[in-house]
């Protein structure tokens, strides 16, 4: 069944739903497909379990990441807990998970649960709800497309990350262990002759079948972008959350290749004796490798990704602070750019998580120029963010709230980062505590919390129920106050000289006064997990006896709002015609609203077609 497929021969004359007639030049062909109704599922098999629906598959990448949300949270629980209590037992589930110790976390545990930590954050958390979830969801919605370009790619890849979780839960019941490498997984710590069991060769196997799931969606998410906008919609037109998205999977497409091929000779060294890592010195057959060859690999992906986890979260933040500020996004166009460059940027300045390596000068002096120059476009959208917000008519809901807390966070972890980004600096707080409070503000705090902006904003498209507004303004305030506290105090305890990934630190005299901080920073971390609570009971509650959403309860033109929540399984009866851009609010000639749809036209405000 075929209803209003896009023809690249259609031309000239076009009576657009208001009734005007509009000449345009032929579409250009190969850039809009036919597009087709398919029939929905007929079974419960092919509706919620290996579903082609991009819906569908955003709901199951959103349970998958907070199921793994929880346990990554968790763990951060017990590293607190140790750091501030060496040698206590953790209270009540203590003597359940360490019987052998007493409730202790032993120290082989605690270098387990900081590897898993970031670990589980990175790829099983964040990645599947930032970039699974609202990818698979808003890319079609907001391009004016019926389903991804590639339906069966697009099940592939929630199915690959879904393989990869069971590797990964495998691991940590194995015996001697999850990994215990750190979350880089640096060789030769993770050779198998200093960090036996199997526990690591299953880490190096699920994050492989992660990789290739993110590779998958990246196709899927590049193509559909550039072959099924609707007619009418240029780059230029496209929210930024949708420009967020896009730049990600190129950022997936280009480097999780180069991850991929890291883990495959590290999985080699350890099973079959290989040295591709091993230095001669060290290697029981006197084959010369490099340890360090592996850092390169693995920063040309690593630094990219900090991009590749916040670029969707800028892109949202961006619309949504224009959205409830009653707007125009200043500077829309730049700030596209901007995330553009920064891209590009990204690809070149890895180097300067390698500084204590023994790089060249020449290198180091070249890593850190890039480096530094990377904050000038993040400056331009920042600026940009401040000035959308500026005499704005704030609404200040939960997704506003999340947004604003987007941009308190990013602008304090983003300064901190230009220490980081001095090679002299660099020197002095590579490898503590400073590291750890600046990329959490920047990518990890910046990335949750744009997360949590995404799934409030858009809960009622996704699911037809508006979520609790009180229960979302406790979850933020008991979220965002006690993180930017934690990892404030880790600059602190970074500046103070100690060092990450130290079991007891406190054995060391010279930090013995920085344990009362600790314990501070352990009751911010209860605080910020338990306040979880308030997401999960509104979550289940709302989705339960949540109040009706309407088609467009926020009152915002981009094109997601002009079909049913949820939407139909073909999204869109009839393909729309794009007039005007995303952030189209209180222009002084539409009088009856403050607001703009995408696919209205206005006569002297819209823009015509373009082939």
């Amino acid at each position: 069944m075929t209803t209003d497929t896009l023809n690249p021969s259609h031309t000239s004359l076009h009576k657009d739903a208001h009734g005007h007639d509009h000449h345009h030049e032929p579409l250009e062909p190969g850039i809009f497909e036919d597009q087709h109704i398919h029939p929905d599922p007929t079974n419960f098999w092919l509706k919620w379990v290996f579903s082609f629906d991009h819906k569908v598959i955003a709901k199951q990448f959103l349970f998958f990441g907070l199921f793994w949300g929880v346990i990554g949270a968790f763990m951060s629980v017990l590293i607190r807990w140790t750091q501030a209590y060496p040698g206590v037992p953790f209270p009540v589930l203590g003597k359940i998970l360490y019987p052998y110790t007493d409730g202790v976390v032993p120290a082989d545990a605690y270098t387990a649960l900081f590897t898993m930590h970031g670990t589980i954050m990175i790829f099983f958390a964040i990645t599947p709800i930032l970039i699974g979830t609202l990818g698979n969801l808003l890319i079609p919605l907001q391009i004016g497309a019926r389903d991804m370009i590639f339906p069966w790619l697009n099940m592939l890849s929630f199915w690959l990350s879904a393989l990869g979780g069971v590797v990964m839960f495998i691991s940590l019941f194995v015996p001697f262990g999850p990994s215990a490498a750190g979350w880089t997984m640096y060789p030769t710590l993770s050779h198998a002759q200093w960090l036996p069991g199997s526990g690591t060769n299953l880490w190096l196997i699920s994050i492989f079948f992660m990789g290739f799931s993110s590779i998958t969606g990246a196709v899927n998410y590049i193509t559909t972008v550039i072959r099924l906008r609707a007619p009418g919609m240029g780059f230029f037109d496209m929210p930024l959350t949708v420009w967020g998205l896009w730049l990600t999977a190129i950022l997936n497409a280009l480097f999780l290749p180069v991850l991929a091929a890291g883990l495959i000779l590290l999985f080699l060294d350890r099973t079959f004796g290989t040295n591709f890592f091993m230095a001669a010195a060290i290697s029981q057959s006197g084959t010369q490798g490099d340890p360090i060859l592996y850092q390169h690999l693995f920063w040309i992906f690593g630094h990219p990704e900090v991009y590749i986890l916040i670029l969707p979260g800028w892109g949202l933040v961006s619309d949504l602070l224009s959205f409830f500020s009653r707007k125009p996004a200043f500077g829309a166009k730049l700030t596209a750019l901007s995330m553009t460059c920064i891209t590009l940027l990204s690809m070149i300045v890895y180097g300067h998580h390698m500084f204590t390596t023994g790089l060249s000068p020449l290198l180091t002096t070249g890593f850190a120029t890039l480096t530094l120059l990377i904050s000038i476009p993040s400056g331009i959208f920042f600026l940009n963010w401040l000035a959308t917000i500026w005499k704005g008519n704030l609404q200040l809901n939960t997704p506003m709230w999340f947004s604003l807390g987007v941009v308190f966070t990013f602008s304090l972890g983003g300064l901190t980062g230009l220490h980081l980004a001095a090679a002299s600096s660099n020197a002095l707080l590579h490898n503590t505590y400073f590291v750890v409070g600046h990329f959490h503000l920047t990518m990890a705090v910046a990335a949750l919390l744009s997360s949590y902006a995404g799934v409030y904003f858009w809960f009622p498209k996704m699911f037809g129920k508006m979520m609790d507004e009180t229960l979302g303004k406790l979850h933020f305030w008991f979220t965002f106050i006690p993180v930017v506290l934690i990892f404030c105090g880790m600059f602190v305890l970074g500046y103070s000289g100690m060092h990450r990934r130290i079991y007891n630190p406190y054995e060391y005299s010279y930090l013995k006064p920085l344990l009362p901080l600790s314990k501070v920073l352990m009751v911010l971390v209860f605080t910020v997990f338990f306040g979880q609570l308030f997401f999960f009971i509104n979550l289940f509650k709302s989705l339960k006896n949540g109040k009706t959403a309407g088609p467009n309860p926020w009152n915002v033109g981009t094109l997601e709002w002009t079909v049913p929540s949820p939407p139909p399984h073909h999204n869109f009866d009839v393909i729309p015609t794009v007039y005007n851009g995303p952030h189209v609010y209180g222009h002084p000639d539409v009088k009856d609203k403050d607001w703009l749809g995408q696919s209205e036209y206005r006569e002297g405000i819209s823009a015509p077609v373009k082939g």
